[in-house]
C-alpha cells in the first residue's frame, strides 16, 4: 500500500491526491514534525489524533488509525518536500494556513518550542507559500489556545 502510494508521490509530476491520500500525507508531515527533536512525545502523538478527529470529522479509532498508517508511511518517506508538494497540490492556498496552525498545535504539544521543529514549520510554510508573518501568527493563535 505504502510502495504505490510513495512511488506516486515522488513521481516528477505527481497527479493530485484523493481525499484519502491527501489525509495520509498530512497526518505523515504532522509525524514528521513530532519525530523532528527526536522525542515522539504522548502528547504529540495525542494532539496529531485531536487534530485528525476535528479536521476530516473521524471518530477516535479511525484518527488513530491513520495516525499509525502515517507512522509507518513517514518513517519509509525519504523527504519533506515530497509531502508538502503533495499536501500543496490538495489543499487550496486558502486552507494552507489551517495547515501551518496544526503543525504548530503539534510543535507545542509537549509544552517545549524546539528548533529542530521551529525549523521544520519554517522549510513547510515557505514550500506552501505561507508567510513568516502567517506563520507567526498561526503559532500565536495556537498558543492562545
Amino acid at each position: 500500500m505504502f510502495a504505490d502510494f510513495l512511488t506516486r508521490l515522488l513521481a516528477p509530476a505527481p497527479d493530485p491526491l484523493n481525499d484519502a491520500d491527501a489525509r495520509l500525507a498530512l497526518a505523515a508531515l504532522l509525524v514528521r514534525l513530532a519525530r523532528s527533536d527526536g522525542d515522539y512525545a504522548p502528547e504529540e502523538r495525542a494532539r496529531i489524533t485531536v487534530i485528525l478527529v476535528g479536521r476530516y470529522g473521524l471518530d477516535a479509532a479511525q484518527a488513530e488509525a491513520l495516525r499509525t498508517e502515517a507512522e509507518v508511511l513517514e518513517a519509509e518517506a525519504p523527504d519533506t518536500v515530497r509531502f508538502t508538494r503533495a499536501i500543496k497540490d490538495a489543499v487550496p492556498h486558502e486552507a494552507r494556513a489551517a495547515v501551518i496552525e496544526a503543525l504548530w498545535q503539534v510543535a507545542l504539544a509537549d509544552g517545549t518550542r524546539e528548533a529542530h521543529e521551529d525549523s521544520l514549520i519554517r522549510l513547510v510554510a515557505n514550500l506552501l507559500g505561507i508567510t513568516d508573518q502567517e506563520s507567526a501568527r498561526a503559532r500565536q493563535k495556537v498558543a492562545r489556545g
